[in-house]
C-alpha cells in the first residue's frame, strides 16, 4: 500500500480550506483517508498553516510520500528540516 501526505479540499464554493492528510494513494482525492494532521487555509491573510510535526514526522520516517503542494507546505511552515534529520 502506497501512502500519500496530501490535501483533502473542504469548505464551500469559490472559500476552500484543505486539511492536510494521510491517504493510500488509490483513494480519492476527498475519499477514505487515514489520519489527518493539520489543515491549510490559503484564503486568510497570510495563509494559515498548521501541522501536526510529530505526526508528521513519524508517517515521513514510515515512507509516507508528501505530494509537491505538501511539500512547498511544509517548507514555508520551517518543518521541511525537521524532517529531513
Amino acid at each position: 500500500m502506497a501512502v500519500k501526505i496530501r490535501l483533502r479540499r473542504m469548505g464551500a464554493k469559490k472559500a476552500p480550506f484543505y486539511r492536510i492528510v494521510i491517504a493510500d494513494s488509490r483513494s480519492p482525492r476527498d475519499g477514505r483517508f487515514i489520519e489527518e494532521i493539520g489543515y491549510y487555509n490559503p484564503t486568510t491573510e497570510p495563509a494559515t498553516i498548521k501541522i501536526d510535526e510529530e505526526k508528521a514526522a513519524q508517517w515521513v520516517k514510515n515512507g509516507a510520500q508528501p505530494s509537491d503542494i505538501v511539500k512547498k507546505l511544509f517548507v514555508r511552515s520551517g518543518l521541511n528540516e525537521k524532517l529531513t534529520k
